[in-house]
């Protein structure tokens, strides 16, 4: 089993920058991809930015060019860097972790706010 604990959501206003990092209790495997999702108020839980198996990022297009996901894995975190934030990025942000090995093993944070806002 794993934990994760996101950290650094907060209220900002439009046009400042976060970062949310996540924290897990295991270091990572040579096969972990980890990722973060946002459930929006009134909507789906939806991919924010994450890690592909090959080894790529992938960003949602509403995100691309102003968000950045990068890995410590010396510090056992998963950063995200939010930039030009608009409130349309209001949200729960969630860090997601999966273990590609004999199953496929999918882990999530508790959640973290954040709130963008004039």
């Amino acid at each position: 089993q794993v934990e994760l604990v996101e950290s650094g959501g907060g209220s900002v206003q439009p046009g400042s920058s976060l970062t949310l990092s996540c924290a897990a209790s295991k270091s990572p495997y040579s096969t972990t991809v980890m990722g973060w999702f946002r459930q929006r108020p009134g909507k789906e839980r939806e991919l924010v930015a994450a890690e592909t198996v090959s080894g790529t990022l992938t960003y949602s297009d509403s995100v691309k060019g102003r968000f950045t996901l990068s890995r410590d894995n010396a510090k056992n975190t998963t950063n995200l860097q939010m930039n030009s934030l608009s409130p349309e990025d209001t949200g729960v942000y969630y860090c997601n972790r999966k273990d590609y090995r004999m199953t496929r093993s999918e882990y999530w944070g508790q959640g973290i706010q954040v709130t963008v806002s004039a």
